[in-house]
């Protein structure tokens, strides 16, 4: 079944907001750089580890708007001086952005720079158990 037949459904009332959260994931699943890791560090904890050899800390940026995570790299052209001859160059020497939409509730807890690795831990506190009781009108 298609996605947007199913979003259209009259029974799923409500639901752009989702349909909006999986196109933005798909397009999210595209990008192939910097390479990552997604693990399940238990009781709701998610740590995402991403490759970013040769990046400072400066020159990366993480943020959170509208439950879509997003890590950027930003890389100076001023740093390669003209006199640099490569025989290979088979590290990226280029900038990224990389997506991931979090599901409601999630919260990034820290970013650290570690090895060439950073690792962002997110975690996703129990929510509050509350009852809401809907007064019924008597209508004359």
């Amino acid at each position: 079944m298609n996605r947007s037949v199913l979003f259209d459904s009259p029974f799923l009332l409500g639901f752009e907001h989702t349909r909006s959260l999986v196109e933005r994931a798909a397009k999210a699943a595209a990008e192939s750089y910097p390479p990552y890791n997604v693990e399940d560090r238990g009781d709701g904890g998610i740590r995402i580890t991403l490759a970013v050899a040769g990046f400072s800390p400066d020159q990366l940026e993480v943020s959170v708007e509208d439950r879509q995570l997003t890590i950027a790299g930003r890389r100076d052209d001023t740093a390669a001086r003209p006199e640099d001859a490569y025989l290979h160059r088979g590290i990226a020497a280029r900038g990224f952005i990389r997506s991931f939409v979090l599901a409601d509730g999630m919260v990034v807890e820290e970013a650290s720079l570690e090895h060439g690795l950073l690792h962002i831990d997110l975690s996703r506190p129990e929510p509050e158990k509350r009852v809401v009781r809907v007064p019924i009108r008597a209508r004359s």
